[in-house]
């Protein structure tokens, strides 16, 4: 039940992962409705340095962070089918990811929009009842 708790929250991290990136680079859901705030952001520079735009930074974050839902996917499926030992025997590896599922939770809480918080939320709870599961 472990396995199958990880696998299904790994593969709901995946999905909203990828549908993130999809939503970043083939549409323009994450717009501004204001045409000018993006020419704005088109033509304005960080502090930190005058290399990038605003805009070009927005998709570059949008792009790091669905990769790294995806990573979660990417890393917790195969560790969990074909070595899923490493999980029965590693607190630090069966409650990584619900540290992570954590964090995006807080984040989605904090800063995004309401609808990938329910995703969140079913996912970090397969992690935690995994976790649980693996370690006692």
């Amino acid at each position: 039940m472990a396995q199958t708790l990880l696998i299904l929250g790994s593969l709901i991290f995946g999905l909203l992962g990828i549908m993130h990136l999809v939503i970043t680079f083939f549409s323009n859901k994450f717009d501004p409705r204001d045409i000018e705030l993006k020419l704005a952001m088109q033509n304005t520079s960080p502090v930190i340095s005058n290399e990038t735009s605003m805009w070009r930074s927005l998709v570059g974050f949008h792009a790091s962070h669905s990769a790294g839902a995806i990573l979660v996917a990417l890393f917790f499926i195969p560790l969990s089918i074909f070595h899923n030992e490493i999980l029965q025997n590693s607190i630090w590896f069966s409650l990584l990811p619900t540290a992570i599922g954590l964090f995006y939770l807080i984040l989605a809480t904090k800063y995004w929009l309401k609808r990938p918080i329910v995703g969140i939320s079913i996912a970090t709870l397969c992690f935690l009842g995994s976790s649980i599961l693996y370690n006692f």
